[in-house]
């Protein structure tokens, strides 16, 4: 689903200057950035949507943006190694459709194919842009995550018709309860807390640096895909990363051997 442009899109997006928005991007990628960031229809085949990923691994990847991974073990709302080669990013937003659509039909299948097996690592970023539920549930989902529960959370919270019965302060403690957050209290509290506040702003702020103006958007290794492709957007996306990375590690050159880096003898030499 998409919302109308934020004023704050224009003020956010200043850090990186060679991508005027993930949508933008995704269009150098072969995507035409689509109405509502609506998917291909189930079984349409040709359609204008899908992200067409190049052959080149190293196509329509810009770096500079595989440095908004943060990578840290510690972090509740990422699934995955820390040091996987591949990390997805999704700014996602719970009363978006098809973000929902993205977690209950693509998503299990990239845990189940890669996260499994090291390859990749996902990390949650909260993008709210529908209004004060999105940003209670956001934060609640954070709070869900200071107590290992945010994917556990995050499955509760894009069932099927979740988002029909809203976000308010009853539901969201339901969802927590389904979740098995431990302690309802902590949970409670920490949702409206300031430190909830200032990690869903700072995603929030991160999604906008990037021009971001819908939901769900994504990064994976510094490759843009907007919106709920279908799976063989994002598995070819992660493929292409996954060889690219594999193609740096082996090309890094081998620490000299003790034996390499020691000075020649000079005994029996002209003596």
């Amino acid at each position: 689903m998409s919302a109308s442009t934020s004023p704050k899109a224009s003020s956010k997006a200043k850090p990186v200057a060679i991508v005027a928005g993930v949508a933008a991007a995704a269009v150098l990628l072969g995507v035409v950035s689509y109405t509502a960031t609506k998917p291909a229809t189930p079984g349409a085949s040709g359609s204008s949507s899908v992200a067409e990923v190049s052959a080149d691994p190293a196509a329509g990847v810009y770096p500079e943006l595989e440095a908004y991974a943060r990578r840290d073990a510690s972090d509740g709302l990422a699934l995955g190694r820390a040091d996987a080669p591949v990390v997805l990013i999704e700014y996602a937003d719970f009363k978006c459709g098809y973000c929902g659509k993205f977690a209950r039909d693509t998503e299990p299948v990239l845990v189940e194919k890669y996260v499994k097996n090291g390859t990749l690592r996902i990390e949650w970023r909260n993008f709210p842009i529908f209004g004060e539920e999105s940003e209670a549930v956001a934060r609640a989902s954070w709070a869900a995550g200071q107590q290992g529960r945010f994917w556990e959370f995050h499955r509760a919270a894009y069932a099927e018709d979740a988002k029909e019965k809203g976000f308010g302060k009853d539901r969201l403690a339901a969802l927590a309860k389904e979740a098995g957050v431990p302690d309802a209290a902590r949970f409670a509290k920490d949702s409206e807390g300031a430190e909830a506040r200032a990690a869903v702003r700072s995603d929030q702020e991160q999604g906008y640096a990037l021009g971001a103006s819908s939901t769900p958007s994504f990064l994976v290794n510094g490759r843009p895909i907007a919106g709920a492709q279908p799976l063989e957007t994002f598995t070819e996306a992660i493929e292409a990363a996954a060889k690219t990375a594999k193609r740096a590690k082996t090309q890094q050159p081998a620490t000299p051997s003790a034996s390499a880096s020691a000075t020649p003898s000079s005994s029996g030499a002209g003596r």
